[in-house]
């Protein structure tokens, strides 16, 4: 596999893993809309303090902004301060799943299939972007 197919492939596993995030988030914030309008019958996460870690905004609605800038960011790679600037967020976005995991798990004790999935999403970005930069053409 040539260079450039290698990224390629990297290029699309990453967008891919964007669109994923971006609809999972989307589909977080629906739920959070729906507690705050009181639409919710059964206990969530998005009711707990952790649901809102930056400035009493949900985390989901952060990620509908998060994953299509790393979308748009993925496009311009091949420029260091870009690249930088990705990693950077994708490395913060990851900590803050790995808090939330263990909030998840070990905290609240609650299921919630979709904030793994992110959380998932959020490492696997980190290592697609990991792989990006040792194998990027010098």
């Amino acid at each position: 596999m040539t260079d450039f197919s290698h990224f390629h492939m990297l290029h699309v596993a990453l967008m891919l893993c964007c669109v994923i995030g971006f609809v999972v988030s989307f589909l977080m914030h629906r739920k959070a809309a729906a507690d705050k309008a009181g639409l919710l019958t059964e206990a969530s996460v998005v009711q707990t303090p952790r649901a809102r870690l930056f400035g009493g905004m949900d985390n989901a609605a952060i990620g509908m902004v998060y994953y299509p800038a790393v979308l748009i960011g993925s496009f311009f790679l091949g420029n260091p301060v870009m690249l930088v600037a990705v990693v950077i967020a994708g490395v913060l976005a990851a900590l803050v799943s790995l808090y939330l995991a263990y909030s998840l798990l070990f905290i609240t004790k609650m299921s919630c299939p979709l904030c793994m999935t992110s959380h998932a999403l959020n490492f696997l970005l980190v290592a697609i972007l990991w792989e990006v930069i040792i194998t990027a053409p010098r």
